[in-house]
């Protein structure tokens, strides 16, 4: 199976990318790595003294700052999902939650000293953002404004997450108003019989419908969300609703692989196995979504992000300067990232920080004049090291030895010996090709890229296994 649009063949080399041999060898599980360290080795011996020193300590930085809001509350319960939410249909549980996040708001920006550091970069995850209602959201964006320096709309990234079903008419209007300009929408499968295998029951009218007034309000870019892998899915059914938007011509599109792992998330044990897609299926569904949006005009920025050839992340990409953060790809700089609400995670001053994952510690220490965090890292030099090569293998499919000897004063090849021995099997795999002075990361590779990330993960080679992530591909 090979990609059979000349665009594609350019973009990613012509080479075959689905291997069925190949993929097999290396489908086992491993981070994403949004983050390096991995959440996995984050410990409680990091807590809310540790994030107070920290944050006024980057206090005076000129370096631009980003804000993560974490808002847990959906209506109802996507079988399929991950992240970590709270489900109920009592929307008055919002206005509690609303004055815990302006308090700890205020608690950030005393600590900072109410620090005049750009904010750049802004992402209400979830959950469901837009469970909070209108008034909500300006309330908190109201504080936000107060107490930080954002930098001017038109300058920076203020993103949402959108749910269409809990968008009124005056929605996203609203949050144009309050300053946000880029929206990501879930849409997965407009398939009737996947939605309601997997109970995310949304029309295609709906979702279009808010997707419209987005454009309509001036929002600069807008992200969907297809999943592949989910039951009763078949290329031919899948197909129909890449067609859909395709048409609608999004900004960015995430194919994202469903991993199935009801050990660990409930509500992924009412999936009914038997209708999952086979393997062979599975990769089917794939190779023909990546052939049809490289045929579309999209570019493959890597793992399971799409972007246009004009498209933020496409040039940062081109010009070395793409990174990931807890969102995915970002064009922003590596910058402290500050998370606020339940269960968010920060990275600050080399350091990161996860508040408590449950409602009731979060709202006593933030009742209590304190921070929420219960848990988090510090990282080493040498992770600072392995965080560099790792964010650069993921944002640019190749590394340039010589950068990181000047920069860390290290021998690469020495260093990573035993990383580059298994990166010899990998290049006779054709997933990498290996210089003396770096390496490229090859079209077959790409699509297993945090297989080759796994190479330069310390912890990973000392466990020498990936439990707890989903798999690869």
């Amino acid at each position: 199976m090979t990609l059979h649009s000349d665009r594609g063949a350019s973009q990613l080399g012509g080479a075959d990318l689905f291997d069925l041999e190949v993929i097999k060898k290396y489908d086992k599980a491993g981070p994403r790595y949004t983050s390096y360290p991995t959440a996995p080795m984050f410990h409680t011996g990091i807590g809310a003294k540790e994030y107070a020193q920290t944050l006024s300590d980057v206090a005076d930085s000129d370096a631009p700052l980003s804000l993560y809001i974490h808002i847990p509350f959906c209506n109802t319960v996507c079988y399929y999902c991950g992240c970590s939410k709270i489900v109920t249909k009592k929307y008055d549980r919002a206005a509690p939650y609303l004055e815990l996040l302006l308090k700890e708001i205020d608690r950030v920006a005393d600590a900072m000293g109410n620090t005049r550091r750009p904010v750049t970069q802004l992402h209400f995850g979830g959950g469901t953002p837009t469970f909070m209602n209108n008034d909500q959201m300006r309330a908190i964006m109201t504080r936000l404004r107060e107490r930080f320096n954002f930098v001017p709309k038109d300058e920076g990234e203020f993103s949402i997450e959108i749910d269409p079903r809990e968008c009124d008419e005056n929605t996203v209007r609203v949050l144009q108003e309050i300053g946000l300009n880029r929206m990501s929408m879930g849409v997965q499968d407009f398939d009737p019989i996947v939605q309601k295998a997997v109970n995310r029951i949304q029309s295609k009218e709906e979702t279009l419908r808010v997707l419209g007034e987005a454009r309509q309000h001036g929002f600069e870019s807008m992200n969907i969300d297809l999943m592949y892998g989910l039951p009763h899915q078949t290329v031919e059914t899948f197909d129909v609703t890449l067609n859909t938007i395709i048409e609608f011509n999004p900004d960015r599109i995430a194919l994202f692989n469903y991993a199935h792992m009801p050990h660990m998330f409930m509500p992924q044990r009412r999936i009914d196995e038997s209708a999952m897609p086979t393997p062979q299926e599975k990769l089917n569904i794939l190779e023909h979504s990546i052939n049809k949006l490289l045929d579309a005009g999209y570019v493959f920025i890597g793992m399971d992000h799409f972007a246009k050839p004009e498209d933020e992340l496409t040039i940062a990409q081109q010009n070395g300067k793409l990174y990931r953060n807890f969102q995915g790809y970002s064009t922003q700089a590596d910058c402290d990232l500050i998370g606020l609400g339940v269960t968010s995670i920060g990275y600050v001053g080399g350091g990161f920080f996860q508040n408590a994952k449950e409602m009731d510690p979060y709202a006593e220490k933030i009742d209590g004049d304190e921070f929420a965090v219960f848990r988090g890292y510090i990282l080493s030099d040498e992770d600072h090291l392995r965080r560099q090569v790792i964010m650069r293998l993921m944002c640019d499919f190749a590394l340039d030895y010589t950068q990181f000897e000047s920069e860390f004063g290290i021998n690469f090849k020495e260093h990573f010996a035993d990383g580059i021995a298994d990166l010899d099997e990998m290049a006779k795999d054709s997933l990498v090709e290996l210089r003396d002075d770096g390496l490229t990361v090859l079209p077959a590779g790409r699509l297993l890229i945090r297989n080759v990330a796994m190479v330069f993960d310390e912890y990973l080679q000392k466990k020498k296994e990936g439990s707890g992530f989903s798999k690869t591909i």
